[in-house]
C-alpha cells in the first residue's frame, strides 16, 4: 500500500510541475520545464549522495576507526540482504542519522557522534536498520527526485514572480501571482506526504531487520527529546535536507515544526509497539 501511495504522490508532484510550466508558458513552457527537471534529476541521481555528505562534513569510517558502529551496520546489512553501504560519521551533538545513494549498490549511511554516544547498542541497531530499509526500498532515490521537482517548482515560482509568467492564461497576472505562491506550497505538501509515507514503511522494515521493534521505538523517543535541546546548525542552514533524517533535525527551533517532513513520533512509537506485540518481541533482549 505504501508503494502505491508513493507512486500516486510522485505522479501528483509531476503533474503539478508540468501543469505549472504550462500555465506559466503554455506548451513551450511545459516542455522547457520538463527538460530542466530532467537535467536536475539526472544531476541529482549521480551526485546527491556526495553533495549531502560533503554538506554535513561526514567522514568515512571502518572497523578500525569505529568498530562497534560499523559492525552493527555490517550485520544489519546481512540481515537485510543488501550490500554493505559506505559508513560515515558526522561530528554533531544532535543524535540523528540518514541514508543516501541512488541504489543499494551505491549507498551510504551516516550517524552523528551524538547518536552513537547517546544510544545503547540495541537502540543504535534499531536506527541503522531503519536507514538500511530506506536503502533497500530505494527511498533515497525517491526522495531525491521529489526534492528536485519541488525545487524546480520553486524556481518556476520565482520566475513567475519576477517576470509575470504567461499573461495570456485565463487567470491573468493575478492568477499567475496566486499560482506562484500556492504551487510551491502544494509541492511541499506532496513532498512531506511522500516522506511521511516512507518513514512508516522504514520503521516497519527496520523492526524486521533488527528483530526488535522496541529498540527503534525507544531510540525515536530519545532522539526527538535530544533534538529539541540541541539544534543542528548544518540542517538549519540546509532545511531542504531535513526529510533525510530519521527525526526532523529542525526540531531544535519551534518555527520549523509548521510543515514537518516526519510523522509524529508518538504515532510511530505506537505503531512499533503494535508490531512488537504481534512479533512477541521483548525489550530486554540484547543486541548481538
Amino acid at each position: 500500500m505504501n508503494t502505491v501511495k508513493t507512486g500516486m504522490l510522485l505522479a501528483a508532484m509531476t503533474a503539478l510541475f508540468m501543469g505549472f510550466g504550462y500555465l506559466l508558458g503554455g506548451a513551450g513552457g511545459a516542455t522547457i520545464a520538463f527538460f530542466v527537471a530532467a537535467a536536475m534529476n539526472l544531476f541529482a541521481y549521480w551526485n546527491s549522495d556526495k553533495m549531502v555528505l560533503r554538506m554535513y562534513k561526514a567522514r568515512r569510517v571502518d572497523e578500525t576507526t569505529a568498530p562497534n558502529y560499523v559492525g552493527i551496520v555490517r550485520k544489519l546489512a546481512q540481515n537485510a540482504g543488501i550490500p554493505m553501504p559506505a559508513t560515515y560519521i558526522i561530528d554533531n551533538p544532535q543524535p540523528n542519522a540518514f541514508a543516501t545513494g541512488r541504489n543499494p549498490e551505491h549507498a551510504a549511511v551516516a550517524a552523528t557522534t551524538g547518536l552513537i554516544a547517546t544510544l545503547t547498542p540495541e537502540e543504535l541497531a534499531g536506527v541503522m536498520a531503519h536507514e538500511l530499509t530506506h536503502i533497500k526500498n530505494r527511498d533515497t532515490l525517491i526522495m531525491t527526485v521529489t526534492a528536485t521537482i519541488a525545487g524546480a517548482i520553486s524556481m518556476l515560482a520565482n520566475f513567475a514572480l519576477f517576470f509575470g509568467g504567461n499573461r495570456n492564461n485565463t487567470g491573468g497576472f493575478i492568477g499567475t501571482l496566486a499560482l506562484a505562491i500556492l504551487a510551491p506550497m502544494a509541492a511541499a505538501l506532496v513532498q512531506m506526504a511522500i516522506s511521511r509515507t516512507r518513514e512508516y514503511s522504514a520503521d516497519a522494515g527496520g523492526a524486521e531487520i533488527s528483530g526488535n521493534p522496541l529498540w527503534l521505538a525507544s531510540a525515536l523517543q530519545r532522539i526527538e527529546e535530544a533534538a529539541r535541546r540541541a539544534p543542528n546548525e548544518a540542517a538549519e542552514a540546509n532545511p531542504a535536507t531535513a526529510h533525510m533524517f530519521i527525526i526532523n533535525p529542525l526540531n531544535g527551533r519551534g518555527r520549523d515544526n509548521l510543515f514537518s517532513t516526519h510523522p509524529a513520533t508518538a504515532n510511530r512509537v505506537a505503531e512499533l509497539r503494535r508490531i512488537a506485540q504481534a512479533m512477541g518481541a521483548a525489550q530486554g533482549r540484547p543486541w548481538g
